[in-house]
Parts: C-alpha cells; structure tokens; sequence
C-alpha cells in the first residue's frame, strides 16, 4: 500500500469519526430540545404551591416532556391521573412523611454532574444538604419526618447483576447526625456476629418509632432483609431473598421484590409481600418484572412504577396477593401519598 492510500484512508476514517460525533452532538442536541416542549397527550401541568402537609395528595417526580420535566409535581390521591401542579424543585429521588422531604438531586458541572441530597420543610424549602457518594436510587422518610435515609450506586449502575456497590446514609434531620454508611453497623445473621467485605446495603424503610428500620443486605451472591437498631447500630437478619422493602404503615408487612428463577437476568424480580410475625410470603398479581421500592398507598394497596414511554408509568395492586394491575399516572416516578 502507498503512502498516499495510506492518507487516504486515514482520512476517510478520520471524517467518518466526525460524521459520527457531529450525529451524536446533533441527536443530544435534538432531544435536550424535545425535552423542554410540551409531550403531546401527555398531563396538563401548570405551576404552583406545592406543600408537603396538604392532605390526601400524591407527591411525585415527574417525568413528562416539557418545562417542568423533573420536577415535583401533585395530584389528588384520589385522581392521580388528573392535571398536576408543578413545584419548580427538581429530584432524581423523593420521599416525604410528616412534612418532611429528601430530595436527591443532580447538579450539573462542565465535565461530570456530581448528587446531592436535600432535606426539605413542608414547603419544599431546604433545610440542610449533604454529599452523595453516586448516582442516587432509593430515599426514605420516617413515618416521623426525624429521620431520612438515601442510597446511591458508587460502583455498577443496576441491582440485576452483581457487578455493583451501593452506599446508604441515614441522617438524623432534627440535629443533622449523620450516618454516611451503614457498613459501620455491626451485623448478626443467622444468630452469630458477621463480617465480610463484600456487604452492600440499600432500601432503607422505616417503623414509626425512630429506632427501628428494615434494609436490603447483599453479601456472597444473596440478598437478606435486615432489621436495623439505630440506637445499638445493629443489623439483624430475618429472612431471604429479600430487597427494597417497604414496611406497611401497620408496621406488619413488608412489601418488596424477589428474584424468581427462570425470569431474564436483566428482569428477574416479582412483588412479594411478606408477614413479619408469620414470615410467610405472598406473591402480588403482577406478572411483570418491578425494580423498584414499592410505596404502601394505603394498607392495602402497593404502588410501585415500571418503564413507559417517558421514563415510567406507576401503577397499583392489592397487597394481599388478589385483584390485577392498574396504571394510575403516566411519566410519573418516586410517589408520595400524604395523609395529614
């Protein structure tokens, strides 16, 4: 081959390679437009006063195009589906309880974005914030408003495989104490005490008595649930195959998801809901695949969301293993359902 094929090739590769980039740069550029217009038979969403303490409300992240894209948005419980009210507060992540919010949020920089986490009063004003290690995944509140609780995935980015590491923090939000990872707890499983250095955490939910929380343990290829002591800083197993519980606001059942054999290894999990007195588990009438932390709307209905044409779609079932699946809200994700 000559010099000049040589030049030649190099060249063609070289605008090939710009080709490619400037599609690239022209795509970014066309959906980043696409996402500050209006979604076309997407909800009506117009500006507001969006507070934590409004009863009978449902609290979410919204995720339909348009200027409000992200942002906190509400519906009546009663009407999820119905026009919603836009905040102006943006959140990857949310949860609230007692007019208390976490916000998990990203903050653009000129490389790379960095998270953080918010603490918000009941009118969505931030009271403190804190680094987050990762990208952000779960977040909770205690049923209390005291205590707050995030995860963020600092290496791997999917609960499906185990290529991943997870950190959980819990901070109290009355005085700011502040637990950057409950790998600093001391653990018991299966009665004896337990060290290993492969132990993730994540799915903090949370009792009412400002002591007690429940978490996912993973460690040697499984998955526990585990009773957290926030006064002992203990963690206790109870059972297997367990992640991202959510505890019942009777404080006797919690709903989570299980990995089921057979299923995809991208999809393996099915809703379960499982009695904390009796251990018996009951699988929910959702034949799809969840991964997400399900939210109780009631103590007896779960909501939890699964991918829809514009990021995610929430949809409710009976707890107690009967009834089918319905879709309550489109483009919506992380839901909170106030009561007082």
């Amino acid at each position: 081959m000559t010099l000049r094929s040589r030049i030649l090739i190099l060249a063609s590769a070289l605008a090939v390679l710009a080709a490619i980039a400037l599609a690239s740069v022209l795509h970014a550029s066309a959906r980043a437009e696409r996402r500050d217009h209006t979604q076309a038979g997407g909800p009506k969403i117009t500006p507001g006063a969006v507070t934590l303490t409004a009863p009978g409300r449902m609290i979410f992240r919204n995720m339909a195009w348009g200027p409000h894209r992200d942002e906190l948005t509400t519906t009546p419980a009663s009407a999820p589906s119905g026009p919603r009210t836009a905040s102006g507060v943006k959140c990857l992540r949310f949860y609230a309880a007692s007019g208390t919010g976490v916000c998990l949020q990203a903050v653009h920089g000129p490389v790379s974005d960095t998270y953080r986490a918010l603490i918000l009063d009941a009118k969505l004003h931030t009271t403190a914030h804190y680094d987050v290690p990762g990208i952000p995944s779960r977040a909770r509140v205690s049923p209390t408003g005291h205590y707050a609780a995030w995860t963020a995935f600092v290496g791997g980015d999917s609960y499906a495989g185990t290529n991943f590491s997870t950190r959980t923090a819990i901070v109290d939000t009355r005085t700011g104490a502040y637990i950057p990872s409950l790998e600093a707890f001391r653990i018991r499983k299966d009665g004896k005490a337990y060290q290993a250095a492969d132990v993730n955490f994540w799915g903090v939910t949370f009792a009412s008595d400002d002591d007690t929380f429940y978490a996912t343990l993973a460690t040697k290829g499984s998955t526990y649930l585990v009773r957290g002591d926030l006064r002992t800083r203990t963690l206790t197993t109870l059972h297997q195959n367990v992640e991202c519980p959510s505890l019942s606001p009777d404080g006797t059942r919690i709903a989570y998801k299980k990995r089921v054999k057979g299923l995809p290894k991208d999809a393996p999990w099915h809703l379960y809901v499982l009695n904390l007195k009796t251990m018996r588990e009951t699988p929910l009438a959702e034949p799809r695949s969840v991964d997400d932390q399900a939210v109780w709307k009631d103590t007896h209905t779960v909501v939890y969301a699964l991918p829809g044409d514009y990021g995610a779609d929430l949809y409710e079932l009976p707890a107690d293993g009967t009834g089918k699946p319905q879709r309550i809200s489109i483009s919506a994700v992380s839901p909170t359902f106030t009561t007082s």
